[in-house]
């Protein structure tokens, strides 16, 4: 069957985004006149949309991190080599965020999505501040999702075209892998949705940054770093009324149950910023340095700065693209696809 956009929808869509703005939208991400070969970054960003990605988080509830990231990858809009899952307040089962994920991966590949990674758990508490200071001085966890960033990093990144670790939890995997190997950030940038914007640059705290201070002050100062600190109603990714137009399969059965429970977390603004460097209309240079009055390492705006902040994306156009991927009839085969009447 295809399924196209309907009137209503169209109508609905068209109040999100301009139409000019939707067709510049369909004809960068089907390539447009840029040139593939390329090896300068498409954005602001020194990363984009053909750089590998690991996609690091917690849990599989409160946002749309996954569902973008899978087809994402499955379209081809970028490569996802990995999906590492930690714990973090308030997800802090463990067992119950793995088993979440790889239910969801598996929705993905009976909806004939592809290139979707098997999710893996990671253990190891947030990282202690040594008595010295000295990040060198910290004791490492040697986590699985440590150990897995290293090897994708010895794998995959070029000098070029480096490893992507895009996170929507705490950094402490990332910082872990680094005390392992200190010649990471060689290989990686990190792209993390994570803390807020202020007047002189952003603070690392809520949300995902207060759960391993630490952590966020290692990667800031160890690796190249991306802070993206940008959020919006993640409600309108996927309006109710709104449901009825995606087609039938396992996938969209998967969003179509989380929907009414989506709540106020905001991860995917990470890999959206990867895949779509279009989104993104704020941003500035920054450098970790100090903490604030309570407690939270701060990035300070700082035009030498090595990292990057990103405080102002166009949520409208990511959405846009999300329902592109959805609505388009090639993104799922349909071989696969989930039938209700026949129960597979």
């Amino acid at each position: 069957m295809t399924f196209g956009i309907s009137a209503s929808r169209r109508s609905e869509l068209h109040q999100r985004v301009s139409s000019g703005i939707l067709l510049s939208l369909v004809t960068a991400a089907c390539g447009g006149t840029l040139d593939a070969g390329s090896d300068v970054p498409r954005g602001v960003l020194p990363v984009d949309e053909r750089n590998p990605i690991v996609l690091c988080n917690d849990g599989f509830s409160d946002n749309w991190q996954g569902e973008y990231a899978m087809l994402f990858a499955s379209t081809g809009s970028l490569t996802l080599t990995g999906i590492v899952i930690n714990d973090g307040w308030p997800w802090t089962n463990l067992n119950d965020n793995i088993t979440g994920w790889r239910q969801m991966v598996t929705a993905a590949r009976d909806s004939g999505l592809k290139n979707v990674p098997d999710p893996i758990a990671s253990t190891g508490p947030s990282l202690v501040r040594p008595d010295d200071n000295n990040i060198d001085s910290t004791a490492p966890n040697r986590s699985e999702g440590a150990l897995f960033i290293i090897d994708a990093a010895q794998r995959l990144s070029l000098p070029f075209r480096p490893l992507v670790v895009v996170t929507g939890g705490r950094l402490t995997d990332v910082a872990d892998a680094y005390l392992m190997d200190h010649t990471l950030p060689e290989k990686v940038i990190v792209v993390a949705s994570l803390g807020s914007a202020t007047a002189d640059g952003a603070e690392m705290g809520v949300p995902n940054g207060e759960l391993d201070t630490w952590a966020d002050i290692v990667v800031a100062q160890k690796f190249r770093y991306v802070q993206v600190s940008t959020y919006y109603d993640q409600a309108a990714d996927v309006p109710a009324s709104w449901l009825s137009q995606l087609p039938a399969n396992s996938f969209t059965s998967w969003i179509q149950s989380k929907q009414p429970n989506i709540a106020n977390a905001f991860d995917q603004v990470a890999v959206q910023a990867v895949a779509i460097p279009s989104i993104i209309s704020t941003e500035t240079r920054a450098v970790q340095q100090g903490e604030n009055s309570n407690n939270m390492p701060v990035l300070l705006s700082n035009t030498n700065g090595p990292d990057w902040l990103v405080s102002q994306t166009s949520s409208a156009l990511a959405t846009a693209r999300f329902w592109e991927m959805l609505l388009d009839p090639a993104t799922f085969d349909s071989q696969r696809a989930y039938r209700p009447d026949s129960g597979t």
